[in-house]
Parts: structure tokens; C-alpha cells; sequence
């Protein structure tokens, strides 16, 4: 599966790098194109384009994704990837044509897709000593540091310097992560162990669900994502408009949950036993949803970031325990594959939720929407444990009545 080449101390470092580069870039991106698109149509429908042609190809070829990350030797698949994607940032950074930004823009996407897959099946090779927990909190911080500086980044940089200087940057950032690929000494060759299988690109969700355990943390994951996401419209809404805390307070909010996310992630996430990676998942499900069901009981704005840098704990450590649950749970060979469907099974929750986001806060009002859509998720954690302490108690049971 890896080359004979020793794993050095620094390459789960390295590796966290290129994960939160690659954040912090497809956010800057994604606010400059988005700026760009509105100029064009200020209706919105811009905007909502830009989101859809850069994430929908996560989802919409994660099959195929999943088949080339398997086949090719991925740092090597990483650094080309993502030379394409600096050429292609450059080119956008100077398209003004709508049709050809939505074009280059989906082209974008397809390379945030392969190199994305290829960086999470690269940790439990690069993690050497460290446990597959451990190394995942460590590749979730870089990721959560890069969601907080790439909306702020790309603001700042298309105010200064307009939508070029963005996506220059942007390209940079690629070429960065292209660069920490090709210092990696250990190799990742998922063909050397592949055993003569028929690869498909349905494989990806047939490993995802072909597992009970493994399926059932999945359903929960889905289930949870489509509510949590929809709730993402109501936050602002509910700050701005139910609680009277204008221009400052959304952000106090969204980086309590942010704070919430890395502490969980470096602190509580690798202290997870392998055996528990299941029932943490669901537990932390279930908090998440909780953090944001419980913080329109009570209209106290300090009583909302409290719950939402609890929620953002159970948010951390669930993205951890899930992706370790994959590395263990499916072969090493697979993990191209498998993590190419489970990032677009999420992609295609958060799209499905944020579209039905606006129409909840509509008929609901944004208090209703987050007592609902936390309240949800909240549930099928608290399923998901249910169901895993029933399969435990009915795996015990033919050995406790044996003789």
C-alpha cells in the first residue's frame, strides 16, 4: 500500500497544511467568484450558480472520483490535480463571460473533488505512530482554521485587489498544496494491493453501507446533515431579527461554534477509543443538535453562543469520529472510494437543505426552524445510540444463554 520510504514526524503536519489551504482557497474562491456572479445577476440566482456548480460536482461525480483515487498513486494524483486547479483559478480570475464562469467554475469543483478524496485517504499513511483519531483531529483543525480565514480572506482580497487578485491567490494556494504533495516521501499505490476486484463506481457507497455498524453511522451522518444544514438560514435571522443583535452578533455566534470545533477536535476527538468510534459519532450527533434545538428556549443572546460553542464541540468531534470510522472500517486500498461517496452523499445533503433552508425559516420564522432542525438531528443521534446499544445487547445474548 506504501512505499518502503520511512513516514517522517512531519508529514501529518504537512498533510494538515494542504487541507486547510485547500479550505481556506475553495472559500476564497468561493466569495470572489460569488461577488463576481452577483455583479451579473443581483437577484441572486448568481450567487446560488456559483454554489451549485462548485459543490455539485463533489456529488455528482463522486463515483468516478472515488475510481481514480484508487487507481493512481495519490500524492503524485494530488500535486497534478492540483496544478490543473492554479491554471484554472488564474483563468477565472479573468473570465467575465457568465456561461464560461459557471463552466470553469464546475471545472474547479471537479478538481476540489478528486484532490479532497486523495488528501483524507492520504492520513493513515502519513499518520506513522500516531493514532487514526489522532491524526484526523489534527487534519479537521487545519480544515476548521481554513473555513474561518477563507471567507474573511476573500472578502478582504476581492475588496483590495478585485476578483483577480482573489483567485490568484487562490491559484497560489493550489500550487502550495501541489508542492506539499511532491515533499512527501511515503507512497500511496492502492493498485499494488487491489486483489484483481472489479472496480465500479457505485464501490463507494456499497463500502459505506455494506458494514451494519458502518451503515447505520452513515444514515445517521446523512439524516443529520440535511436538518443541521438547513438551519444554517435561520442563524442570522433568528440573531438579527428574534434577538435584536445586529452586524456583530452573527459572527460571535458562527465563531463560538467555530471555537467549539477545534477544541473538540484536538482535545476530545483523539482521546476516542477505536471501539467507540460508532457510539461517539451518534453521541455527538446528538449534541450538535441539541446546541442548536435548546438556544431558542431561552432569548438571551449569550445563552445562544454557550449553546452553539457546545453544538460546534459535538459538530468537531463528530467529523472526526466519523472519518476514523471509515479508515478503520474500510480497507486501506478503498479509502479513495469510500471517502469520494461520503463527501458527496454530504454534499448533496447540505445542496437538498440549504435550497429547503429558506423555505423552513419562511413557514416556520427562524425560532421554529432551529427547534425543528436541531431537534432532528438531535433525534437520529439519539436513534443511532439506541440502535447500537440494541445490536450490542443482541450480540451478547446467544453467548449469555449458552451453557
Amino acid at each position: 500500500m506504501t512505499s518502503p520510504g520511512p513516514v517522517r514526524r512531519q508529514d501529518i503536519w504537512l498533510v494538515a497544511v494542504a487541507i486547510g489551504l485547500s479550505a481556506a482557497g475553495d472559500f476564497i474562491a468561493l466569495i470572489a467568484l460569488g461577488l463576481r456572479a452577483n455583479e451579473m445577476h443581483a437577484d441572486g440566482i448568481g450567487v446560488a450558480a456559483i454554489f451549485i456548480a462548485l459543490w455539485a460536482p463533489i456529488a455528482v461525480l463522486a463515483g468516478y472520483v472515488g475510481l481514480i483515487v484508487d487507481r493512481f498513486e495519490t500524492t503524485r494524483l494530488l500535486a497534478f490535480v492540483s496544478a490543473g486547479q492554479a491554471v484554472v483559478a488564474v483563468v477565472l480570475g479573468f473570465t467575465t463571460p457568465f456561461g464560461l464562469l459557471l463552466l470553469f467554475t464546475a471545472v474547479l469543483g471537479a478538481g476540489v473533488a478528486v484532490s479532497q478524496s486523495a488528501e483524507f485517504a492520504l492520513v493513515p499513511t502519513v499518520a506513522g505512530t500516531r493514532s487514526v483519531q489522532s491524526a484526523n483531529g489534527i487534519v479537521e483543525t487545519a480544515r476548521y482554521v481554513g473555513f474561518a480565514v477563507g471567507p474573511l480572506a476573500g472578502g478582504a482580497l476581492t475588496a483590495i485587489g478585485g476578483v483577480e487578485l482573489a483567485m490568484l491567490v487562490d491559484a497560489a494556494s493550489f500550487v502550495a498544496v501541489g508542492g506539499v504533495a511532491l515533499t512527501l516521501r511515503v507512497r500511496r499505490h492502492p493498485e499494488a494491493t487491489g486483489g484483481g476486484e472489479k472496480r465500479r463506481a457505485r464501490d463507494g457507497v456499497s463500502f459505506l453501507f455494506g458494514d451494519r455498524v458502518l451503515a447505520l453511522t452513515m444514515t445517521v451522518a446523512t439524516t443529520s446533515l440535511l436538518f443541521m444544514s438547513a438551519s444554517i438560514p435561520a442563524d442570522l435571522v433568528y440573531v438579527q431579527d428574534v434577538l435584536g443583535v445586529e452586524d456583530y452578533g452573527i459572527g460571535i455566534v458562527l465563531t463560538g461554534w467555530t471555537v467549539g470545533m477545534l477544541l473538540a477536535a484536538n482535545f476530545l476527538a483523539p482521546r476516542i477509543p477505536v471501539a467507540s468510534f460508532a457510539v461517539a459519532a451518534c453521541a455527538a450527533v446528538a449534541v450538535q443538535g441539541f446546541g442548536k434545538a435548546l438556544a431558542p428556549i431561552w432569548l438571551v443572546f449569550w445563552f445562544m453562543v454557550v449553546c452553539y460553542v457546545i453544538g460546534g464541540a459535538g459538530h468537531g468531534v463528530k467529523n472526526v469520529a466519523f472519518r476514523s470510522l471509515i479508515h478503520e472500517g474500510v480497507p486501506a486500498d478503498r479509502h479513495g472510494r469510500a471517502f469520494a461517496a461520503y463527501n458527496g452523499l454530504r454534499n448533496s445533503a447540505e445542496l437538498v437543505a440549504l435550497a429547503a433552508g429558506g423555505a423552513l425559516v419562511a413557514a416556520l420564522g427562524a425560532r421554529g426552524t432551529l427547534v425543528i432542525a436541531g431537534g432532528v438531528s438531535a433525534a437520529a443521534g439519539l436513534a443511532g445510540l439506541a440502535a447500537l446499544r440494541h445490536r450490542a445487547f443482541a450480540a451478547r445474548a446467544p453467548v449469555e444463554s449458552a451453557p
